[in-house]
């Protein structure tokens, strides 16, 4: 380990933020789009999913590392956060515990918390459903967390399979939570415009009958060996 590494404390107050004017342009893209023009990665475990279908969100990256079962630095993470950020915690895909609740949603709403995304159980979820907070987890369960373990604060995590920084783009959907690294969030953002002018011409191809299969298929099949050059189907 380098001194420099050994030197980070575990909390972290400062960090880098995605742009707010890019934030709020990656909020009219669906996750499945950004995840197509950011190469199909990015996109945590579906596993992580939210209370509700309907809830979606952009924001920023608050990373979070806790423990199984303790949530002591999520509210350390809620002390710090500023609005339109997003905290999002590796808690160890446990489901013993929630991790949160109706109380703390309560909290992030007032504090302008832009959604919660947990690798790990919440609780309350009628009540946070009522509410309309943004909260994706791995499943509910109606134990109390403790309070007494010492985690980290904006420092990288793994979680869902990926990798998130602090400041990071995220966004959220019925379809799960995709992470934009905060370096390439605005260069993406006109390939999503692309994808999804490029997809409407293709459901409309489809509706007219004018265009009901892929005009890359045959290319496509000759390539992975399925047909013979100069054979379609």
């Amino acid at each position: 380990m380098s001194s420099q590494a050994a030197a980070l404390p575990d909390v972290i107050r400062e960090i880098e933020r995605t742009p707010r004017d890019i934030v709020d342009k990656a909020s009219g893209y669906a996750s499945s789009i950004l995840a197509d023009v950011a190469g199909r990665r990015g996109a945590l475990n579906g596993r992580i999913a939210p209370l509700s279908p309907t809830m979606r969100f952009a924001g920023t990256a608050i990373t979070v590392e806790v423990r199984p079962g303790d949530n002591l630095m999520i509210h350390a993470a809620m002390a710090i956060a500023q609005p339109g950020d997003v905290i999002i915690v590796d808690g160890k895909g446990d489901q013993s515990s929630a991790l949160m609740g109706e109380i703390m949603s309560q909290q992030c709403v007032a504090l302008g918390i832009a959604a919660v995304v947990l690798d790990g159980a919440c609780r309350d979820s009628e009540e946070i459903r009522k509410l309309g907070f943004p909260m994706f987890s791995v499943g509910t369960n109606p134990n109390g967390p403790t309070k007494q373990v010492a985690g980290r604060l904006n420092h990288p995590i793994s979680i869902g399979g990926v990798t998130v920084r602090p400041g990071d783009l995220l966004v959220g959907d019925a379809d799960g939570v995709t992470v934009i690294e905060r370096e390439k969030a605005a260069s993406l953002l006109p390939l999503a415009a692309e994808k999804v002018a490029a997809e409407t011409k293709r459901i409309a191809g489809i509706k007219s009958r004018e265009a009901l299969r892929p005009g890359w298929l045959d290319a496509a099949l000759r390539t992975a060996g399925v047909l013979k050059e100069g054979e379609t189907l």
